[in-house]
């Protein structure tokens, strides 16, 4: 999956910004899990690189109003 940049994202509708987020997130748990397990990843900085995605949409949809809270 190829990392989004702030133009991008904000080119995106409200919900596929919201499924990008979720894919990223689920993304995220796999590798985290993956490195917990003790394996080696394939790509060590892509962990930060998923994490900066997440905060770029986070921000972007903060920004355009269509942030909805996850308590």
């Amino acid at each position: 999956m190829a990392i989004l940049r702030s133009n991008d994202v904000r080119k995106m509708s409200k919900e596929e910004r919201a499924e990008e987020l979720k894919m990223l997130n689920d993304e995220l748990v796999r590798e985290r899990a993956l490195t917990s397990a003790g394996g080696a990843p394939e790509n060590p900085g892509r962990i930060g690189e998923i994490k900066r995605t997440i905060a770029r949409i986070k921000t972007i949809q903060v920004e355009m109003k269509d942030w909805i809270p996850s308590f």
